[in-house]
């Protein structure tokens, strides 16, 4: 019953500005689709070996820990002061993704990866974190 109602919700169709949060089985990324005129995919995860380490001259915020893509263009690491976690959030089972416009986010024993419909995004684990 469970799976029959994740997939429901995963395979549900969107309307403007809809909003998809989920969590990794381990508890340590947790993400966001979002439809509409700021679509993107993000994931911010809890604990991790930083890949991306030098905080750029024009964030004054957190880095390093939060991974966005939009719908044109390669993945990127977040300058922000907000966070996509929610203790809340339906678990995105290991194998599963959830899909929303553009964005697929993929939950594997190795990470998550997320991507746009050019194949652009990021793979985030605790160990590595990487952008294409």
């Amino acid at each position: 019953m469970k799976a029959l109602c994740l997939l429901a919700l995963l395979t549900t169709p969107a309307f403007a500005d809809d909003f998809i949060f989920f969590h990794a089985p381990s508890g340590n990324i947790h993400c966001m689709l979002m439809s509409g005129d700021d679509a993107s995919a993000r994931c911010d995860m809890q604990q991790l070996t930083q890949s991306f380490p030098v905080l750029p001259r024009d964030c004054d915020l957190d880095w390093g820990d939060a991974f966005e893509v939009s719908s044109t263009g390669r993945g990127h690491v977040v300058c922000h002061g907000d966070t996509v976690m929610d203790p809340q959030s339906m678990e995105l089972g290991y194998g599963a993704s959830a899909t929303l416009g553009d964005f697929t986010c993929t939950s594997q024993k190795t990470g998550m990866t997320c991507t746009n419909a050019g194949g652009h995004g990021f793979t985030i684990a605790k160990a590595r974190q990487k952008l294409f």
